[in-house]
């Protein structure tokens, strides 16, 4: 998250989804080449959410001073919404990720992993998700710690879990290793990209533990599919 004084409120409600998912799948990296994760296709996701049915009482700002201009938009199995990317570093301190390379650092997720943990911004694919507010609630909409997202952004599929909330104004914002998953920049100084990128999250899921990524990537890519499908 991008602001220090916000409250966050933990989420302990369980989710409706499978328990045991442990299929092998391919790494997001590889000797330094971005992959797409799965078989799923961008255009094809992209497809899906091309019309916006807002759920959202408002819109939402991509950064603190900007127009609101961003809804949350829904279909019967997912809401999504396509905004900026702002890199959140925050929970476990690491060597990209901590007090020194990032003025805003935080040691605290609004979610935690199975030891108790905070996440790790540097090595979880996670999303940020706004804080409850008039604008939108997203627990209203099934989505909670561990929900799986799809990220989408020139041509590559991101697997992800939400794993952080951030203020209840403003969208947009991701872990350090979704941008890297991603080609974008990963630097919370300055990294991120200004638009162009999209977040699908699917409703009623969730990942046990929420730090498996390769448990998210195997539910994601079975709902992506059925989104394709089916919309």
């Amino acid at each position: 998250m991008r602001v220090q004084s916000l409250t966050l409120a933990a989420a302990g409600i369980a989710l409706l989804a499978p328990t045991t998912l442990s299929a092998a799948v391919p790494q997001a990296r590889e000797e330094g080449v971005v992959r797409r994760e799965g078989t799923v296709l961008a255009a094809d996701l992209l497809a899906k959410v091309r019309d916006c049915v807002p759920v959202s009482g408002g819109r939402y700002r991509t950064d603190a001073g900007q127009p609101a201009t961003i809804p949350v938009c829904g279909t019967r199995q997912a809401v999504f919404w396509t905004a900026d990317m702002d890199i959140d570093c925050d929970g476990q301190p690491g060597p990209l990720c901590n007090g020194r390379t990032d003025p805003l650092f935080s040691d605290t997720t609004a979610f935690q992993q199975s030891d108790g943990r905070y996440l790790s911004a540097e090595r979880l694919p996670y999303i940020v998700v706004p804080d409850d507010s008039g604008i939108w609630n997203h627990r209203d909409h099934g989505i909670r710690g561990g929900s799986v997202a799809a990220v989408v952004h020139q041509g590559r599929v991101q697997y992800a879990v939400v794993g952080d909330v951030g203020p209840y104004d403003i969208i947009g914002e991701a872990s350090y290793a979704t941008a890297e998953a991603l080609g974008i920049r990963a630097d919370p100084r300055g990294g991120g990209t200004a638009s162009g990128v999209t977040y699908i999250v699917f409703k009623n899921t969730q990942v046990t533990p929420i730090e498996n990524h390769a448990a998210a990537v195997t539910l994601g890519e079975r709902l992506a599919k059925e989104f394709v499908r089916t919309g």
